[in-house]
């Protein structure tokens, strides 16, 4: 077996852990595979004689190639209108396949992808490799040009605003649904009362049109204001909608269509009992690049 080879096989049993790495750095799937097809390209022109641990020097490097990536998007100003949703991992009932498996361990929810989208490029390094995949900060300091102490304190910030800002979900799957499907029977039958009870007080819905005219507002918060607006999508939405259970980045979330074309995703974060998020994918164009045909 030449050397070429065993380099490929050891690149590949490390592409799940860098494909998860990289889709936490960068929300997005394809971003995530690019990321991950230049760390292989580095690898195969690199003298790798010296290289005692592969996969720390794979995660390493899709870290810088992340961080660069994230720092182009910032130096082109990429804002978009509106709400940005990350890039969701839908899978059925049943749970996600052994591709997804490592790309969703430890719960990564919308929710927190989300909140991950509002660090700044080094904080959201920092806090992915040390906090999710344990990475020592003397190793992560050189790729971010700080001391271990300097990178600790980016983590540190990071941390407070996950904290903060991206709830937990419920760990019971069937509990998820029991809430979930009280909220939908509640919208479905234009019980408002019934949907305060199973929303948070301080619950979030989002909503990612993409660059379409928004037909509802991409943002609403508080337990009343989104009744209303489930009420409202509800009375707008249903005929010839056909929405199918599913699990949105390992959460229970719903795949609806219209016409045999996707219409949206929707994810729910379900927290003591209660919807904490609701984050709605919408957007015509990024629905057409998802495979839906996992909840068939």
């Amino acid at each position: 077996m030449n050397e070429n080879h065993l380099l490929a096989e050891g690149f590949e049993a490390h592409r799940g852990h860098l494909r998860a790495v990289a889709y936490r750095m960068l929300g997005s799937l394809s971003e995530a595979e690019d990321a991950v097809q230049e760390a292989w390209l580095r690898l195969s022109r690199s003298d790798t004689a010296a290289v005692e641990n592969l996969g720390g020097w794979l995660t390493t490097v899709v870290g810088r190639v992340c961080l660069d990536m994230l720092r182009s998007r910032t130096a082109r100003r990429e804002e978009p209108l509106g709400v940005h949703l990350p890039d969701p991992v839908i899978s059925g009932e049943t749970g996600p396949g052994p591709e997804d498996q490592a790309l969703l361990a430890d719960s990564v929810g919308l929710a927190l992808l989300v909140v991950l989208e509002t660090l700044a490029p080094a904080e959201r390094l920092a806090f992915v490799l040390h906090d999710l995949f344990a990475v020592p900060f003397d190793e992560i300091a050189p790729i971010v040009d700080r001391t271990p102490a300097a990178a600790r304190q980016l983590a540190s910030r990071a941390r407070r605003r996950v904290r903060g800002a991206a709830p937990v979900p419920d760990a019971d799957l069937a509990r998820q649904r029991e809430v979930v499907n009280a909220f939908l029977a509640a919208a479905r039958d234009g019980d408002f009362e019934g949907l305060i009870s199973v929303l948070d007080p301080d619950v979030v819905l989002r909503a990612d049109y993409g660059a379409a005219p928004a037909p509802a507002p991409r943002e609403v918060y508080g337990a009343a204001a989104v009744a209303d607006q489930a009420l409202t999508f509800s009375r707008l939405s249903s005929p010839g909608l056909l929405a199918r259970p599913a699990l949105v980045n390992g959460a229970v979330g719903l795949v609806s269509s219209r016409e045999g074309r996707p219409f949206s995703v929707l994810a729910f974060t379900v927290t003591d009992g209660r919807i904490v998020a609701i984050d709605i994918l919408a957007d015509p164009e990024r629905l057409s690049g998802l495979d839906l045909t996992v909840v068939d």
